[in-house]
């Protein structure tokens, strides 16, 4: 499966990371692309946050669904596409055409089946499955020794309302997986602030401050060797000495 977060996608890079470029095709086209409908050929492709697309982006996807076929930037030459098509959106689609800000005919296009999934407070069942997931997998991501969660924690979790359904939670563990020095996640890892509905990124730990802590620990885990250090988080040296530079570290 081919996956695109179409609310992260500008009008002005849409064209390229959905139907390819050819080389020379603008200043930094320096050598042939394959857009995500051809990665996707006979297979499929997800395309989140559709409702987010803006009208002018919605006509080029509407045209390559109806014609089966793509043109990549620079070229002439119609390639066939054959995909499986699924959207997701949190948006209501139908109240969004009254507004004008979605095409009726892409959304008969794309609304053969639909599926409605419920948020997250109303499937309680599934947050300690999620969580057990997403503690493994931020576990391994930053190299932390396999963590667990008590059950308080998890009683925590199963009683809020998630406002930012499954995003807020993934949020709310990698956050924890990364803070916290225990090999068991507890209850005050997980704080939210009901004022602000629970958004994301409200309390008072910011992003920067996690990757601090994220680096300090690195370093300290592989005795000083920043060669190993930037390799375990996936960056080069040079960036990880800018990043000591700028958490004066």
């Amino acid at each position: 499966m081919v996956s695109v977060d179409m609310g992260s996608i500008t009008e002005t890079l849409f064209e390229s990371e959905m139907f390819g470029h050819v080389k020379g095709a603008f200043t930094d086209a320096k050598e042939d692309r394959s857009g995500k409908f051809e990665t996707a050929h006979k297979g499929t492709l997800f395309l989140d946050e559709i409702g987010n697309l803006s009208l002018q982006s919605q006509a080029k996807l509407l045209s390559a669904l109806q014609n089966r076929y793509i043109v990549r930037i620079g070229s002439n030459r119609q390639i066939p596409t054959d995909i499986r098509l699924i959207c997701a959106t949190n948006c209501i689609l139908p109240a969004r055409v009254s507004e004008g800000l979605f095409r009726e005919d892409l959304l008969y296009r794309i609304n053969t089946i639909q599926i409605e999934v419920p948020p997250l407070r109303d499937r309680v069942d599934d947050i300690p499955v999620l969580a057990f997931h997403f503690i493994r997998s931020y576990s391994e991501k930053y190299n932390k020794p396999a963590k667990k969660i008590n059950t308080q924690a998890l009683e925590k979790l199963s009683n809020y309302q998630w406002p930012g359904n499954i995003r807020e939670l993934q949020h709310s563990i990698e956050k924890a997986v990364i803070l916290s020095d225990s090999a068991v996640l507890g209850l005050s890892d997980f704080s939210f602030n009901t004022a602000s509905k629970g958004v994301p990124g409200n309390d008072n730990t910011t992003l920067e401050e996690m990757e601090k802590k994220l680096i300090a620990e690195s370093i300290k885990r592989h005795d000083n060797n920043l060669s190993v250090v930037a390799s375990k988080l996936g960056i080069t040296r040079q960036t990880l000495y800018n990043k000591l530079k700028k958490y004066d570290l």
